[in-house]
């Protein structure tokens, strides 16, 4: 990858991060202490799409740094592949309030940055993290049946996972998260 496509990568999060004081009238946008654009090489044969920052993620600036991240971390390992090789960010780049649910305006509105950060990374695989990740780009498709398996999807080839906050809640799930892993990692070799 050019280092051309990574000054661009550099320049759409600096365009990101300057939104904080844009005033555009988004609750999202006007409460966060920052926008999390995401981070990684712009030359990521993978990105990792989560839904929105949390509070770790909001006040570092980096996406999935909590006990989310240190799960993903390990479903990475488990892949065979290091975080530093992928792209990782959110749909929506600011956390909403209390962690709630991203509404669908604020969805829309941060919608074009996701896809001008995949138009210069130009990954062979989005891997949508949970339901709502899932959900902007295969809106049909259901995490419980998709989780695991390789889809295609408008030309875009993805593989859903569960979150991985949800092994945090829900215990059980931690099996089947470590057993889509290895078969991400299965898939990508």
């Amino acid at each position: 990858m050019s280092a051309a496509a990574e000054e661009r990568l550099e320049a759409l999060a600096d365009e990101i991060r300057a939104h904080k004081g844009a005033r555009c009238g988004f609750e999202v946008c006007e409460t966060c202490t920052q926008l999390v654009p995401g981070v990684g090489p712009a030359s990521a044969s993978i990105v990792i799409v989560g839904e929105a920052p949390g509070a770790k993620e909001d006040a570092a600036g980096v996406p999935f740094v909590g006990a989310a991240g240190k799960v993903l971390d390990s479903l990475l390992a488990e892949a065979g592949i290091a975080r530093d090789d992928v792209f990782i960010t959110n749909v929506v780049k600011a956390r909403p309030p209390k962690n709630r649910d991203p509404k669908q305006p604020e969805v829309a509105h941060h919608w074009p940055w996701l896809e001008a950060q995949l138009d210069i990374i130009k990954p062979q695989w989005l891997v949508p993290l949970g339901r709502h990740a899932l959900a902007r780009f295969a809106p049909d498709a259901k995490i419980a049946e998709a989780h695991g398996t390789p889809l295609e999807v408008d030309g875009r080839r993805l593989f859903p996972l569960y979150h991985p906050a949800a092994a945090l809640y829900n215990g059980s799930l931690r099996a089947t998260l470590v057993e889509d892993a290895k078969a991400l990692g299965r898939t990508l070799s």
